[in-house]
């Protein structure tokens, strides 16, 4: 296993296995080797805070299937917006807004991609970032605060398309929101290791929860940190719990652990 220099394994019980196993895959896993086979690749294609949001934001909404396909259609769709978002967002014209309307990823389509530009141009306009919206207070416990005032803002917005509410997801009806909290951790957790990007303050990483699928599911069960057989907001919340044991402040560093044993199937 090579291990990052800037990511040094954490401080563990020596006497707890569980802790040592997640922890040591937490740097094996949370390395630049990483991204190149993972949504989080399409945002690094960019340099600025807000081309980085939107392409992560797009990049995460349509994480589901295939990996190599999502990176395949969400370069794709970035391509759609001339390789430029925020610029895309800002000023896209009625031409430039067609160009959306033949995408296509499993369900989600091009009047998911025009009705969600819209709803981030009037966002920006009112907001001035996508952050503001998702921004929790110091006192919150987790990011289901957050999560629920982002989706009423986006899904207000003037034309906001009725079939594509479905692609942002609701917590407080039992949705894990895997993808949602995905992007919050592209966009929270600060390290020095190159994965994360750690742009917004406004939502500290000890609030994220941990994007759970069946994949991660799955390999919680198995390892003891989640007994819960739904795959729903309960049980993100069970098992950021459980990790929160391990490490307080950034529980949700140990996603890398969980996508790393199970995609390798070492559980």
């Amino acid at each position: 296993m090579t291990i990052h220099p800037n990511n040094p394994v954490p401080d563990s019980n020596p006497g707890d296995e569980l802790h040592h196993l997640l922890d040591q895959k937490y740097v094996q896993y949370n390395t630049p080797a990483f991204i190149g086979a993972d949504p989080v690749s399409i945002p690094h294609l960019f340099e600025t805070r807000e081309d980085i949001e939107i392409a992560g934001f797009f990049s995460a909404l349509i994480a589901w299937g295939q990996r190599l396909t999502i990176i395949r259609n969400a370069r794709a769709l970035m391509a759609r917006m001339d390789m430029a978002p925020y610029a895309f967002v800002q000023g896209a014209g009625p031409e430039e807004l067609a160009r959306l309307d033949d995408f296509v990823h499993r369900t989600f389509n091009g009047v998911d991609a025009r009705s969600l530009v819209l709803a981030l141009r009037a966002v920006y306009l009112a907001y001035g970032s996508l952050e503001a919206i998702f921004a929790v207070p110091p006192t919150a416990s987790d990011v289901m605060p957050g999560l629920l005032r982002a989706r009423t803002i986006l899904t207000s917005t003037p034309d906001f398309a009725p079939r594509t509410h479905k692609h942002i997801a609701d917590p407080s009806r039992g949705s894990s929101a895997k993808r949602l909290n995905m992007y919050l951790r592209w966009m929270v957790r600060r390290d020095t290791c190159g994965v994360d990007f750690g742009l917004w303050t406004a939502i500290q990483p000890a609030q994220l929860i941990c994007p759970l699928d069946v994949h991660t599911g799955n390999v919680a069960r198995k390892l003891g940190l989640l007994t819960r057989t739904q795959d729903d907001w309960q049980a993100a919340l069970a098992l950021t719990e459980a990790l929160r044991l391990y490490c307080p402040e950034d529980p949700v560093r140990y996603d890398f652990s969980l996508f790393g044993l199970g995609v390798n199937k070492e559980v």
